[in-house]
């Protein structure tokens, strides 16, 4: 079988992680662009970063790519496609589509067209024809035009690979899992030594360092991804990669990670979370504030958090304190730590009063952050 083409999708600035973990998967062809990474594999390979990617919010099946200056032009080359192992006849499907640069700019015709292109080839080919569904559609279909040119893609995902399913209990403002995945990895934590989030909320960042140091995969309590849903998937191989994935998964041993919370509510909304995936007592939390903890000197442990960035000024002005008092703590009592930040407000960050080693700019939903490393 010749290789497929694929494009997994992150939020914008992780691209170098996602490209790490697709080399750890031992993926062909990997190529890091704007927005995520590509690389060439089969259905099982697509399903594999599915399982296991902790930073890709999507994995695109590339179809084709073809002349699209005219709709002429767009009509036959999605009618080219054979479109049988992805759809059933009475099957249903959703069109997505964006241009820039280009002569046919107006999306709801794209999508209309392409629509008509895919549902004329089915009803020649069957006698019937898929329905389009926006709500819960069997097949995504992306349709980018860029100067004149058309690439379509399928969706082997569904719902976008932060929904873990372990979220029984949301927070206020929770970091979405992707993100707090891709915090724990970029801080460089051995996996061995102690963690701790001092602003844990709802523990999103230690659950996603747990599932690491334990080698679960993120996806597995996902019940399929859409690719499974494909008329040309088979299932037994799923099967055997879903076991295969659940196989790895090891102790949490001896490893200490530690959240603090100042509000019992979220602590019991967090340790609901912990339940679905079997992992109570990995996360040990305590009541306290980040900026008088006793923090233990000589413990040389990872500090990884995402604090409040503060939007109004009577709260920064109080953030601004705060960090400046955590700030000194650190210094005082974690030489030998490491810290990594998550930040949104430029301001904060001076109020830490440390030096970087060195910064990456993520985006926080539509917010322009930076994880921000400390060496202590």
């Amino acid at each position: 079988m010749i290789p497929s083409r694929f494009f997994v999708t992150c939020a914008p600035g992780l691209e170098p992680l996602l490209h790490a973990e697709l080399r750890e998967l031992r993926l062909a062809r990997i190529e890091q662009q704007v927005g995520g990474v590509y690389f060439e594999g089969s259905w099982a390979d697509a399903l594999q970063v599915n399982l296991w990617a902790r930073t890709a919010v999507r994995v695109l099946l590339r179809l084709a790519r073809f002349p699209a200056a005219t709709e002429e032009e767009l009509y036959a080359g999605v009618a080219s496609i054979d479109w049988d192992p992805y759809l059933r006849p009475d099957g249903s499907f959703v069109v997505d589509a964006h241009s820039n640069a280009s002569a046919l700019d107006h999306t709801l015709f794209i999508e209309q067209r392409v629509k008509d292109a895919l549902v004329d080839r089915f009803r020649e080919a069957h006698g019937q024809r898929p329905r389009v569904d926006k709500e819960a559609p069997e097949l995504s279909i992306h349709a980018h035009i860029y100067k004149d040119r058309c690439t379509l893609l399928v969706d082997t995902s569904g719902d976008s690979l932060h929904k873990r399913g372990y979220r029984r209990y949301q927070g206020r403002a929770p970091l979405a899992e992707t993100l707090s995945a891709a915090l724990v990895l970029d801080s460089g934590w051995d996996q061995r030594s102690p963690l701790m989030d001092p602003f844990a909320g709802s523990g999103t960042i230690l659950i996603e360092a747990a599932m690491l140091a334990c080698r679960i995969a993120p996806g597995l309590l996902r019940p399929s991804f859409a690719l499974e849903r494909w008329k040309g998937w088979d299932a037994r191989l799923g099967s055997k990669l879903r076991e295969s994935a659940r196989a790895q998964r090891i102790a949490i041993g001896k490893r200490v990670l530690l959240g603090l919370e100042t509000e019992p509510e979220t602590v019991r909304g967090a340790l609901e979370n912990l339940q679905a995936l079997g992992l109570e007592s990995a996360i040990r939390f305590e009541h306290g504030r980040a900026e008088n903890w006793e923090y233990k000197r000589g413990w040389n442990a990872w500090i990884v958090t995402n604090p409040p960035y503060g939007e109004r000024i009577g709260d920064e002005e109080a953030l601004a304190r705060t960090f400046r008092s955590l700030g000194r703590r650190w210094k005082e009592h974690c030489t030998g730590w490491h810290a990594s930040v998550l930040l949104g407000n430029p301001r904060l960050a001076a109020s830490l009063e440390l030096r970087a080693e060195r910064q990456r700019a993520v985006r926080n939903g539509a917010l322009e952050c930076e994880i921000l490393h400390y060496a202590l």
